[in-house]
């Protein structure tokens, strides 16, 4: 396994939550996280650029997530602040070997490498 990602749980509304994606032994040059929900199609929330720490979000969560990396721990976070009950998802860390534009970290098909994913609930 290459991307291992934890820390979802129940949350109450308002509420934080920090999730992380470590990288087995290797960086990559492009992280992202995406999330499904229930009956939904997965969609991108945030994306960073190893090398020079460029990232992207969408607009659902500008504001009130932060996504990060820790270069000595070879691991991608997310901060997610203000929960909203519609952030209720799975959420998924992946991760390829290139480093892709900005305007391109939304798109799933580029990422080759992805984590279990972990189940984020936010209660109203």
């Amino acid at each position: 396994v290459q991307l291992q990602a934890s820390g979802g749980g129940l949350v109450q509304a308002g509420g934080s939550l920090r999730l992380s994606c470590a990288a087995s032994g290797r960086t990559f040059g492009t992280y992202g996280w995406f999330r499904q929900a229930p009956g939904k199609e997965r969609e991108f929330v945030s994306g960073i650029r190893w090398s020079d720490g460029h990232l992207k979000y969408a607009e659902s969560v500008k504001g009130r997530f932060t996504i990060s990396r820790d270069k000595t721990k070879t691991t991608v976070f997310l901060q997610m602040n203000s929960l909203k009950p519609e952030d209720t998802a799975v959420y998924y860390c992946a991760a390829d070997s290139r480093t892709w534009i900005v305007g391109s970290m939304g798109r799933q098909d580029l990422y080759a490498d992805w984590g279990q994913g972990t189940l984020v609930t936010v209660s109203s």
